[in-house]
């Protein structure tokens, strides 16, 4: 994968060093060519020069780019450049830096961002993740905030414990993609049994986040399964004693 990234700071190197390591092509660029020599990149190509202009951008064949990723300290250098990714190039997937939270609304499709990294608010999601039990976090925002991916970390005395995944009367447009149980990643089956301390992430709307919320908040039974295994066997085991009530 082509992977083009605007701005070799900090943010800009980490990602470029972690996309080399994975293999794909990277080719940096920045304003300032005392940059290259510090980075310690190696595989990575360069080009020096103002990627806000579009003489910049056609040196760097940004045609034939897979992804545009625009990582500089200057949220309106982003947007330009995402614009530009998209417009002028048809480059298909575009990543934008939001370094001022006030800025986000703007990192949309109408300024070419795909996806939208608001650093502020992704840390502060990694801390509340860390804390926050009972109640629903928001890690990420995809498809220019249309959806994005949640965590939910199941209370010892949830009500949802013991349910199974396909008992559940999950929000239409939310999808339970993983659980997190004693640190090991698994993935969900209609008849895998939720236990508390588990951590569920899910894919959804952002419209649907407020239902999923309801459905998991405690003293809400909605959506449960009326009648678990354990207890239709009891009821089992009472009517085969001879006793009806």
């Amino acid at each position: 994968m082509k992977v083009v990234i605007v701005g070799a700071g900090s943010v800009g190197s980490s990602i470029a060093r972690e996309l080399l390591a994975h293999k794909h092509e990277i080719l940096l660029i920045d304003l300032k060519p005392e940059v290259i020599g510090r980075s310690g990149l190696r595989g990575a190509r360069w080009l020096v020069g103002d990627a806000c202009e579009l003489s910049t951008l056609q040196d760097a064949k940004l045609e034939d780019a897979d992804v545009v990723v625009s990582a500089t300290g200057d949220d309106k250098v982003n947007l330009v450049v995402s614009l530009l990714a998209k417009t002028e190039f048809g480059v298909g997937r575009t990543v934008g830096r939001v370094n001022n939270p006030k800025n986000d609304w703007m990192f949309n499709d109408s300024w070419g961002v795909d996806v939208a990294v608001n650093t502020p608010q992704l840390m502060t999601a990694l801390v509340e993740e860390a804390v926050e039990i009972g109640d629903i976090v928001r890690l990420l925002t995809l498809q220019t905030g249309v959806a994005s991916i949640v965590e939910f970390t199941v209370p010892h005395d949830s009500h949802v414990i013991g349910s199974t995944v396909g008992g559940i009367d999950w929000p239409e447009d939310a999808t339970l993609v993983a659980i997190l149980r004693d640190h090991a990643p698994i993935t969900p089956t209609r008849d895998d049994v939720l236990d508390g301390g588990d951590e569920l992430f899910f894919v959804t709307t952002i419209a649907a986040e407020d239902g999923l919320r309801a459905l998991l908040s405690p003293g809400s039974d909605d959506g449960r399964e009326p009648r678990d295994d354990a207890a239709e066997a009891a009821d089992q085991s009472a009517e085969d004693d001879g006793f009806d009530g």
